[in-house]
């Protein structure tokens, strides 16, 4: 697969990010099921949280390829991470910004996309 310059800085710059911030720590997590607020919050910071978000409601308006890579990297340090990734912009970013109200997408997209604010989701049979 070819990968742009972007995708590539943002894949290393995960990785290391994963190395350092979450894997020496997952073990831990799972094993007292402490949830990993503080590299939620960074990853936030790092705009991982609303990758696919537009700049407009404050996300890093980038491709699903990034996002894919952004997520096998974190997937690496920590699975449980990767899925609170996963679904916060796949799931409550990406049902808000497909069928969001612009009332709605201020109100909640951009605290989403910063990572201020986490979105959840319900799975039932």
């Amino acid at each position: 697969m070819i990968l742009t310059q972007e995708q590539e800085m943002i894949r290393d710059s995960l990785r290391e990010f994963a190395q350092e911030r979450l894997a020496p720590f997952a073990g831990e997590w799972d094993r007292h099921h402490t949830f990993p607020a503080e590299a939620l919050r960074e990853l936030g910071e790092l705009g991982a949280l609303g990758m696919v978000v537009p700049e407009e409601w404050g996300g890093a308006g980038m491709d699903y390829m990034s996002l894919v890579l952004v997520i096998e990297e974190i997937a690496a340090g920590d699975g449980a991470t990767s899925t609170i990734v996963s679904v916060q912009n796949s799931l409550a970013c990406g049902i808000t910004m497909k069928y969001g109200t612009d009332e709605q997408k201020e109100t909640w997209l951009k605290p989403l996309a910063r990572g201020e604010k986490l979105g959840c989701f319900c799975l039932t049979e």
